[in-house]
């Protein structure tokens, strides 16, 4: 593995209540803006406080410590605070925090998956140590998926009768540390009646690799790129490495609109990378793959 260059990533590191860190990919911030006067947004859901104007658009705003479970921030504090102007899965939407701090630059080996004992509606994505303080990376899309309950829910996707067969016949794993996300494929899968393992992290999903190697080697591979412990970059290098497996059809995804990642993911060998996820768009990237079996 020495021979693969390194791919760092950055966090942006902000607070929600007195000094505790929270953490989001700076791929996925578009910019951040001072607090400014909001527009009402009648029958909202409660963490979202109004609506900014964002480049012509009107954007959602959402008090983020009232989104994951904390006390919300009271006028003084909005005054006082930062909007963090984020695009996941298609939607731009505005964070209210109580302060930005700084940007650092990690390794995904760095970070930790959280705990499974924080339960469903934890949304930790990861942890990770930085200066004595154990930061929290937040599970953007989870949250989404609360506030919008309907961006959660797979798409229907039409097949025929031919590609649904054809699925059928293949080994399919898939590895996203996201709930939503796998939720989101699942679905989409589910409704055709079409099998398929989960891993949640890139290390569990080089393993299950590796033993399926012995009996029914993986067909296709459909990662997410950003996940704790082994990131979707590390774990291709490592099976594209890795001469004495059969090797899967690739595809790496992200909710993230980044050229960067798409030329990463090709330059250690996926033989797809998609952006801005889409769980039909997979569901395509999964039939191409076919040709390759």
């Amino acid at each position: 593995m020495s021979d693969r260059a390194a791919h760092p990533q950055k966090l942006l590191l902000f607070s929600l209540v007195g000094e505790r860190p929270f953490a989001l990919g700076t791929l996925k911030v578009r910019e951040i803006v001072p607090c400014q006067p909001l527009t009402h947004l009648p029958h909202s859901h409660p963490a979202v406080i109004g609506t900014m104007s964002f480049r012509g658009r009107a954007v959602p705003v959402v008090d983020m410590a009232a989104a994951v479970g904390y006390p919300p921030l009271n006028e003084t504090e909005r005054q006082q605070g930062s909007i963090i102007v984020t695009d996941v899965q298609r939607t731009e939407m505005g964070f209210l925090v109580r302060k930005v701090s700084n940007i650092i630059e990690i390794d995904w080996k760095e970070v930790r998956s959280a705990p499974k004992g924080l339960g469903s509606q934890a949304f930790v994505a990861g942890l990770l140590e930085r200066d004595g303080k154990l930061v929290q990376l937040l599970d953007l899309e989870l949250l989404l998926a609360k506030i919008y309950p309907a961006s959660a829910e797979g798409d229907e996707v039409n097949l025929t009768d031919v590609q649904s067969e054809q699925l059928k016949t293949l080994h399919i794993l898939i590895v996203d540390d996201s709930k939503v996300a796998r939720k989101q494929l699942s679905d989409v899968l589910d409704q055709h009646d079409i099998s398929y393992q989960v891993a949640t992290n890139g290390q569990d999903a080089l393993q299950m690799v590796m033993r399926a190697n012995e009996g029914t080697p993986v067909d296709v591979l459909v990662s997410d790129i950003e996940m704790p412990e082994m990131d979707g970059y590390e774990l291709t290098f490592s099976i594209r490495d890795n001469q004495s497996l059969n090797q899967p059809y690739v595809i790496l995804h992200s909710s993230l609109n980044s050229e960067m990642s798409v030329s990463y993911a090709r330059q250690v060998g996926a033989d797809e990378a998609l952006t801005k996820f889409d769980a039909g768009e997979l569901l395509m990237g999964i039939l191409r793959g076919i040709k390759h079996q």
